[in-house]
């Protein structure tokens, strides 16, 4: 089973709460409302499901032994993700070299597009994406995935990372260039509007 797929199951593992919603649940719930989103997360972080669903245990079982505290924070979800990125980069820097970097595959035609207006509408496949996230510093994939993976603000990526907003823009910029590099944006040439036959001038006959 690729990336691509197991980023589609994880989608399907989640249910959406607001923070206050969630600050209300007991810690079974939590996990319910939340285990697609961190296992999504934790997939892009390490390119890898085995990887990955171990980051999300361990970030659980973390989370549980201070749930009482977490809890009454009213930010569950913020603080248990900032406990993943936290261990993520704690791994990334002992085990640098554990998940390969594999190049873009060549094209194929999967019918994996993105919606109109995403330019990675060419890219076919989302583990490309994935493959190429690997490629970046631990710190811009993760502003990366913070941003576009679990939508959250400058302000709120600051607070989760510990940086100022000035640095998440400035690795958020660096990030995306990167990756346009691997991923060129490819739009087809504007078609030519027909040449119409010259019209006769005055006196012409």
């Amino acid at each position: 089973m690729d990336l691509a797929t197991e980023w589609k199951l994880g989608a399907g593992r989640e249910q959406v709460g607001t923070q206050p919603e969630l600050a209300e649940l007991d810690f079974p719930g939590f996990v319910a409302a939340r285990s697609g989103a961190l296992f999504r997360g934790a997939l892009v972080l390490t390119g890898n499901r085995d990887a990955a669903e171990d980051l999300v245990q361990e970030t659980l079982e973390r989370a549980c032994r201070k749930w009482r505290t977490i809890a009454a924070k009213d930010a569950p979800d913020a603080y248990v993700r900032r406990i993943m990125v936290n261990l993520a980069n704690d791994r990334w820097r002992r085990f640098r070299r554990m998940v390969p970097l594999v190049s873009p595959v060549p094209h194929q035609d999967t019918g994996d597009r993105a919606a109109p207006g995403d330019e990675y509408g060419r890219i076919d496949s989302r583990d490309q994406l994935v493959r190429a996230l690997q490629k970046l510093p631990m710190r811009t994939r993760t502003v990366v995935v913070l941003r576009y993976f679990h939508d959250l603000s400058d302000a709120e990526i600051a607070a989760d990372m510990q940086i100022s907003e000035s640095t998440v823009r400035s690795q958020l910029a660096r990030g995306i260039g990167k990756l346009r590099s691997q991923f060129p944006a490819r739009s087809d040439p504007s078609p030519q509007p027909p040449q119409q036959p010259p019209q006769p001038t005055e006196g012409t006959r």
